[in-house]
């Protein structure tokens, strides 16, 4: 997996990875069902305790250097102060001595039994301190998606009552929405007093809701203000006089909103966009959301997302089952990639390319929400660790447009440290650089500064 060189001498220039961070992903959902009775770990149901050596092999069969990942929060947070790393050490020395970059998910849609659930108020300050914790043992790490999929997360577990806490209101839904963006704000400042200069991928589901009658329309553009609001909090964008009234209807105070707006770290930030199949829905008359397909597709949808925050953007998921003909799959990646291509050609700096994940994942065709041991053939490996075609047609991709994209961005990139350079000269005073601006930032919010 070498692809780069070093200068000589003893203060070398860190080497300028590859312009475009093309990765995939090791699925890490770990929500529950049936009130709590049962956890849902893909890591387990897919054999990645066991064959995990082997699944970062396959990396190296694909010449692939990002690799979304992280452990499962509630093996390695076992309480306030407490942690088991054994297997997060394992790994993430096997990561580090091969320079792979990893994008560490930290809370991927579940909590420790002992926190409880996403209505827990003290779970953003627990996770902070989960993240700093993390940081501090792996300072190398360099990039983080601190909480995945906010909007999913909330939805499925406080709207659609399928994962954790299983509530469907709209204040739990606010509740979870917020308690996860607070997590996800502080664990951000959290890491970056460990690593000034990391990176934050924020994976979030890119949704669009059409009308299907004119009756609809005002339920359609409820919901299409609805999906920005994880976004809008995490970066401190001020939302409509709509989804105001929504937000302090519905449990949010003055206080709760104001701390997003004043506590913004997007200059730190990549707006990860997720997209798949179901991300587009239709609306009824009655307010009831019906699957569309795809309909605009990630181009259309991804503008909207960058229209409204300016941030540059890594297309952070995709997948597609592989169906009885055996090409669906390759003609799914083929039809995204052709998408962030477009969105390159409209001066969106797009950054990153992902297919998630790695291997077949189980039961995702019913979001998790019933154990019945189904494998989605949606990975670019089989679940036993077979390549399927849309793994040799990403592997193409790859060989054939790594070192095109480049050409024409030389002047957007993204400052990747690999971990071999944590200690260069250079790479410590980029990050003294940034610790000194961060304490700069930290003299205006008491708040955080506790």
């Amino acid at each position: 997996m070498s692809d780069r060189s070093h200068g000589d001498g003893p203060d070398r220039q860190p080497t300028r990875v590859t312009l475009f961070l093309f990765a995939t992903g090791i699925e890490n959902s770990d929500p529950t069902i049936q009130n709590g009775r049962i956890r849902r770990d893909e890591m387990e149901e897919c054999g990645h305790y066991d064959q995990w050596q082997r699944d970062f092999e396959l990396l190296g069969d694909l010449n692939i250097r990002f690799l979304r990942y992280g452990p499962p929060l509630y093996k390695a947070f076992l309480g306030q102060g407490r942690y088991d790393w054994e297997f997060t050490d394992l790994t993430f020395a096997w990561l580090k001595q091969r320079d792979v970059i990893p994008i560490v998910d930290l809370c991927h849609f579940g909590v420790p039994d002992w926190i409880g659930d996403f209505q827990n108020p003290e779970f953003p300050e627990l996770f902070a301190e989960y993240a700093r914790a993390f940081a501090h043992r792996f300072p190398w790490v360099q990039f983080y998606t601190p909480v995945n999929e906010m909007f999913i997360c909330a939805q499925f577990s406080a709207a659609f009552g399928w994962w954790n806490e299983q509530l469907t209101s709209d204040r739990a839904f606010v509740t979870a929405l917020k308690h996860m963006a607070k997590a996800n704000v502080l664990a951000m400042y959290a890491i970056l007093e460990e690593r000034p200069d990391a990176i934050f991928i924020q994976s979030e589901s890119t949704e669009y809701f059409h009308a299907d009658t004119p009756k609809a329309i005002k339920s359609a553009e409820f919901y299409n203000a609805r999906r920005f609001l994880s976004l809008d909090l995490n970066y401190g964008y001020p939302v409509n006089s709509h989804m105001h009234e929504y937000l302090l209807d519905n449990g949010m105070t003055r206080e709760e909103y104001h701390f997003f707006l004043d506590n913004t770290l997007r200059h730190h930030c990549i707006m990860g966009n997720d997209f798949y199949h179901s991300n587009e829905h239709r609306v009824d008359a009655g307010g009831g959301i019906l699957p569309a397909g795809e309909v605009f597709g990630y181009d259309e949808i991804t503008r909207q997302y960058h229209d409204r925050y300016g941030l540059p953007v890594m297309h952070t998921e995709t997948n597609f089952d592989q169906g009885h003909v055996g090409n669906e799959a390759v003609d799914w990646l083929w039809k995204q990639w052709a998408n962030v291509l477009r969105v390159r050609n409209n001066r969106v700096p797009i950054v990153g390319f992902t297919w998630y994940s790695l291997t077949d994942q189980i039961d995702w065709d019913v979001a998790l929400r019933e154990k019945r041991g189904k494998v989605n053939p949606r990975g670019l490996y089989d679940l036993d660790r077979n390549i399927r075609p849309v793994g040799l047609a990403f592997k193409k991709l790859l060989s054939q447009w790594r070192e095109v994209l480049p050409t024409k961005s030389v002047c957007l990139f993204v400052p990747v440290m690999f971990p071999s350079e944590y200690d260069e000269p250079v790479a410590a005073r980029r990050r003294e650089g940034w610790r000194r601006y961060l304490r700069h930032e930290l003299k205006s919010k008491p708040e955080l500064r506790t």
